[in-house]
């Protein structure tokens, strides 16, 4: 467990299942239901998966992914994910859901456990008409629009895409993908490997939950956009970025839209040298800006908006949104190699001389996550463990470019799409100003009215300004 993971769990994790306690305790709840209600309320532990732990030896060479896991408190010991057989068989519907209006129709795809899905998402970032409280227990409205393309570019061969991505639209009635609006491709000739730590440690450990979690992302914002899933041979920086430009031809091709880059790694004195690769008309790059402090490249490339993470912060006892506020662990700060680009310029006073990561933001914090399905290497005791509550900035990232795409703007470059962001980001209609909570080493950068290093100008409302 990292310093940053223990920090998060005693000052953010206890407190949470303390004060949840608290409002639980006004129902006539057993001491069996307070257990159950502490482990869906997000207690529990955060996992980093294998795939993104970075080795001195990596920066600047290979990349890491960036999601991270809640293990809720309470799941059997060795065991990531949730079962199938878990969807209607443990912890039952107690009156406490009942309370919150979970009595009649379950959403969530794990009986008992909450998650972010795509249908709260689109409320909570105005892709369909608001209902009060954005409630992801009850929600049953999701997105619909996108056009053009997306690509999502990740490592290593993901074989079970197609059939994950049709399971996940199915739990939450989104349009089932077709052959023909999703595709699998890669810069060459050959289909690139399995991620070999899918078989040594799960497929919760390993980039097919990247990509899992990338295209869901993606799809749940512009389901009628044409998907590309672009794999790299391995998650070297050479084989990423030959899979970048792959997946930018390929967009272009589709008439323009968005690529996505959930994955990272240190900075290094040479990166700049690979900001050409992200240049170019037609297509707008994302990238996640990491999952600790500090900053990473490429999302500190002044090429690409780079997506920090945010707290979905949603009162305990009826699960109602309340507010965005900062993740703790999400990456920010200000570049060591890249100067600050000409669209920083109206915030020099804040980043100074470098370049001001990140651009924007969106939910991030896995203890406020998303639901992922992957059935990849998925397996323990004979049993299918698909499902699992799974944060970090690469959630983030293909959320916004899915919720670029929905916009319908399709900005003629990055830099055209800066342009617009920086001059939308004080408009209070078109992005949520994040200005509660603090990041970066030693909590020193604080959220602020305006741009700051921990959010950028904030989380997206709406279609304008996108």
């Amino acid at each position: 467990m990292t310093r940053s993971t223990s920090r998060f769990l005693m000052a953010f994790g206890l407190a949470f299942v303390f004060s949840s306690m608290a409002a639980l305790a006004q129902l006539p709840l057993s001491d069996e239901e307070l257990l159950q209600q502490a482990a869906r309320m997000g207690s529990g532990q955060i996992a980093i998966p294998h795939s993104g732990i970075q080795r001195p030896d990596d920066i600047g060479i290979r990349a890491r992914t960036l999601y991270k896991i809640l293990v809720p408190a309470g799941r059997p010991e060795g065991v990531s994910g949730f079962s199938e057989d878990e969807e209607t068989a443990r912890l039952p519907i107690t009156r406490e859901d009942s309370f919150r209006g979970m009595g009649a129709k379950v959403v969530q795809p794990i009986a008992g456990y909450y998650a972010e899905t795509p249908e709260s998402l689109a409320c909570l970032y105005q892709l369909v008409a608001v209902t009060s409280g954005c409630n992801p227990g009850t929600l049953t409205t999701v997105a619909t629009g996108g056009s053009k393309a997306i690509a999502i570019v990740d490592a290593y061969d993901y074989p079970t895409a197609f059939n994950d991505l049709t399971a996940y639209a199915k739990q939450f009635g989104l349009p089932a993908p077709t052959s023909s609006n999703f595709i699998v491709a890669y810069p060459g000739a050959s289909k690139p490997p399995v991620d070999p730590d899918c078989a040594n440690y799960g497929g919760w450990d390993c980039w097919a939950t990247e990509e899992a979690l990338d295209i869901e992302m993606a799809y749940s914002a512009a389901p009628s956009a044409h998907i590309y899933l672009v794999e790299a041979n391995s998650s070297s920086y050479n084989d990423l970025f030959a899979a970048v430009t792959k997946a930018a031809a390929l967009v272009k091709a589709a008439g323009g839209g968005e690529v996505s880059m959930s994955w990272g790694g240190g900075e290094f004195a040479a990166e700049t040298q690979s900001d050409s690769i992200f240049a170019g008309t037609g297509v707008v790059f994302f990238a996640s800006s990491g999952d600790s402090e500090g900053t990473i490249y490429p999302a500190a490339s002044p090429n690409v908006i780079a997506v920090g993470g945010t707290t979905i912060a949603r009162n305990p006892s009826t699960l109602n949104f309340e507010s965005e506020v900062t993740w703790e662990d999400t990456g920010g700060g200000y570049s060591v190699y890249e100067p600050r680009p000409s669209f920083q310029s109206a915030i020099s006073a804040t980043v100074g001389t470098h370049r001001g990561v990140p651009d924007v933001a969106a939910v991030g914090n896995p203890r406020t996550g998303v639901w992922v399905y992957n059935s990849l290497d998925n397996v323990y005791g004979g049993s299918l463990y698909p499902w699992n509550i799974i944060g970090g900035t690469s959630v983030a990232s293909p959320l916004w470019a899915g919720i670029a795409n929905h916009a319908g703007h399709f900005s003629a470059s990055t830099a055209a799409e800066q342009t617009l962001i920086y001059a939308s980001g004080k408009t209070a209609a078109d992005f949520r100003d994040v200005t509660v909570g603090t990041c970066g080493y030693y909590e020193g950068y604080l959220s602020v009215s305006g741009w700051d290093a921990c959010s950028g100008f904030g989380a997206p409302i709406g279609a304008a300004g996108k």
